[in-house]
């Protein structure tokens, strides 16, 4: 069956993005085709102003539609205390858990030799003049469990060493609601190292 171009082409473009098949992009593309205008031209919009209004952070290197960014600019946010983290999905994970009153610094990906990314391809020179004035306190590394991401953050407590700046890293462990008898034991390790008093 030969498909018309526009669908085809839609397909293919929903196809170029992480984590969707062809099953998926070609069920999205028919949902659109027969959903109400309204939705498409949203989409469209959507998707156009992404592009066209936001911008990174001058300070942190989040995504934001200002300069510096709403984070950087409250008032009322610890600036003592800069958690690290991996992409900016990992920015609002952290922020919408309500735990953390503390400022941000986006890498945009980790140290990955095997596909040729090295600490220049990261955010990690714009870090450092942010602790160079003594404002800085502490370091949260809060990149992932994996080995490019213990790696990341290997790298930068080093870099940083010499600052005298205080680094700390996330805990690791079981998950809430999780069981002991299917946790992988590197899990388990890291979650008796980081035991804490009760």
């Amino acid at each position: 069956m030969k498909v018309p171009k526009s669908v085809a082409s839609l397909i293919e473009a929903f196809e170029s993005l992480p984590g969707i098949g062809p099953k998926t992009a070609a069920r999205l593309t028919y949902y659109l085709l027969h959903a109400p205008d309204n939705l498409a031209q949203q989409l469209s919009d959507s998707a156009r102003d992404l592009k066209t209004n936001t911008k990174i952070c001058s300070v942190c290197q989040n995504i934001t539609e200002t300069d510096p960014c709403e984070i950087c600019d409250d008032p009322n946010r610890d600036k003592t205390i800069v958690c690290i983290v991996e992409d900016p999905l990992d920015v609002w994970a952290i922020d919408k858990s309500g735990s953390f009153n503390g400022v941000y610094h986006v890498l945009h990906g980790v140290i990955a030799p095997l596909e040729n990314i090295g600490p220049e391809e990261l955010k990690i020179a714009e870090l450092l003049p942010r602790l160079k004035d003594g404002t800085v306190k502490e370091l949260i590394m809060a990149t992932n469990p994996s080995m490019e991401g213990e790696a990341t953050a290997m790298y930068i407590q080093r870099l940083t060493k010499p600052l005298g700046i205080k680094t700390t890293r996330i805990a690791r462990g079981i998950p809430i609601g999780a069981e002991l008898e299917y946790a992988d034991e590197v899990t388990l390790r890291r979650a008796l190292e980081g035991r804490k008093d009760f």
